[in-house]
C-alpha cells in the first residue's frame, strides 16, 4: 500500500497561509447575472436571421449566466435558437470554434452544432463582434446538491467523448498556461489592491511548485477546459441533452480535464467519493486512464485549481462593480479544493476516485 502524503509534502511545500484561507460554504447556488456585455436591438436580430433564412423576428432576450461572450435566446417564425456573440476572439478564433463544434456534433458527442447561414459561412458579424447562431437546447442545470452518481457517471462518459472526438483536431494551448496565470499574478500585485496584491507571493510559489511536478508525458489533445455545472444541459429524463460553452476548449492533457470537472461536480462540503469515484467510472467506459495519469490526479487537479482560484481574482473579484452586472464566483471555493487535495495526496486522491463500491 502507498503510502498517504500530502501534495504539499511531496513537493516540498513550505506551510504558510494559504493552508489558513478559509472558504465560504460550497454550496453553490443556482443563479446568475444577465451576461450581456454588447446590447443588441431588433434590426441587428432582423438582419442576422435573414442571413440564416430564420424567418421574422418574435422575441429576443439576455440568457442568465455567462461570464465572456454575449447570449442571447431568440423566437422567429421558424422556431427558438441560440445566439452568442463572442466577445473576446476574434472572426477567424470564432471560425475554428464552430467548425469545431459541428466535427464533435456529428462524431456523437452531445453538443449542439452551429446553424450555417445561407451563403455556407458558420460567422457572422453583429456589432463589430463575430456571432453564431445554434439550435435552442431545452435543458436544466444542477444544482450541487442535487447532483447524482449517475449524473456524475454521465459527465464522465461524456467528457471521454470529446476527447476521442477531438483526437484529429490540430489546437492550440489555451489562455491559463502556467506563464499566462504568473501574468494574472503579476497584474494582481501589481494593481496595488490590497484585498489580494498579499496573497500573490504564496500563489506565485504553489504554481511554480506545483507546475514542476506535472509529467510531460501525460496524453493530450483536445480539451474543454471548463465543463462545470452550467456548462451541461439535462434533459428531463436524466440524460445530457448538450455540452456547452467550448470557448475555453484547448490543447491540454485529458486528466486535468477530467479533475477540472471532478472538482466543479464532486465537491459539495467536501469531496464526495461516491460522485468522484462515478465519474472516473463513466470516464473510462469510453477511454482508459493510463498508470502515468491515475498517478498525476492530484498534481493535475491542484494545477486545476490554483488556476480558478487565480482566474476567478483577476475576472471576477477585482472587477466587481467596475463594468455592469456579471456572474460572482468565488475564488476561495477553489483555494478550498486546493487545500483538499494537499491533505489527499497523490494516494488518497487516488483512492478518492477509485471507491470500492458494494
Amino acid at each position: 500500500m502507498v503510502s498517504r502524503r500530502t501534495a504539499g509534502q511531496l513537493l516540498g511545500a513550505p506551510r504558510g497561509s494559504l493552508d489558513r484561507i478559509s472558504a465560504s460554504p460550497v454550496a453553490e447556488l443556482c443563479s446568475a447575472a444577465v451576461a450581456v456585455l454588447t446590447p443588441v436591438d431588433d434590426d441587428d436580430i432582423r438582419t442576422l436571421l435573414r442571413a440564416y433564412g430564420l424567418g421574422s423576428l418574435k422575441m429576443r432576450e439576455g440568457i442568465a449566466a455567462g461570464s465572456v461572450n454575449s447570449n442571447f435566446a431568440v423566437e422567429s417564425s421558424a422556431g427558438r435558437v441560440f445566439l452568442r456573440l463572442y466577445e473576446e476572439q476574434a472572426l477567424a478564433g470564432a471560425r475554428k470554434e464552430t467548425a469545431m463544434l459541428g466535427r464533435l456534433a456529428r462524431a456523437g458527442v452531445p453538443t449542439p452544432a452551429p446553424l450555417r447561414r445561407l451563403d455556407g459561412d458558420l460567422i457572422s458579424v453583429v456589432r463589430g463582434k463575430p456571432a453564431a447562431i445554434f439550435p435552442w437546447k431545452d435543458g436544466t442545470v444542477r444544482c450541487q446538491a442535487s447532483v447524482t452518481p449517475e449524473d456524475a457517471r454521465r459527465v464522465g462518459e461524456a467528457l471521454a467523448q470529446v476527447h476521442v472526438a477531438g483526437r484529429t483536431e490540430t489546437i492550440e494551448a489555451g489562455r491559463f498556461e502556467f506563464e499566462d496565470l504568473l501574468e494574472r499574478l503579476d497584474r494582481i500585485e501589481a494593481s496595488g489592491d490590497v484585498r489580494y496584491a498579499g496573497l500573490v507571493p504564496e500563489l506565485r510559489a504553489a504554481l511554480t511548485r506545483i507546475h514542476a511536478a506535472r509529467n510531460r508525458e501525460l496524453p493530450r489533445g483536445l480539451i474543454h477546459s471548463d465543463l462545470f455545472r452550467d456548462n451541461v444541459l439535462w434533459q428531463r429524463d436524466g440524460r445530457i441533452a448538450a455540452l456547452l460553452d467550448f470557448e475555453s476548449a484547448c490543447l491540454g492533457t485529458y486528466v486535468y480535464d477530467l479533475m477540472v470537472a471532478v472538482l466543479s461536480w464532486c465537491v459539495g462540503e467536501d469531496l464526495e467519493p461516491g460522485l468522484s469515484t462515478a465519474m472516473r467510472e463513466g470516464y473510462e467506459s469510453v477511454r482508459k486512464l493510463s498508470e502515468a495519469e491515475k498517478g498525476s490526479l492530484c498534481v493535475e487537479g491542484a494545477f486545476g485549481a490554483l488556476r480558478f482560484a487565480i482566474t476567478r481574482i483577476t475576472d471576477y473579484a477585482m472587477r466587481a462593480g467596475t463594468d455592469g452586472p456579471r456572474v460572482v464566483k468565488d475564488w476561495q471555493r477553489f483555494m478550498k479544493r486546493f487545500a483538499k487535495l494537499e491533505s489527499l495526496g497523490v494516494a488518497g486522491t487516488q483512492e478518492a476516485l477509485f471507491q470500492l463500491r458494494s
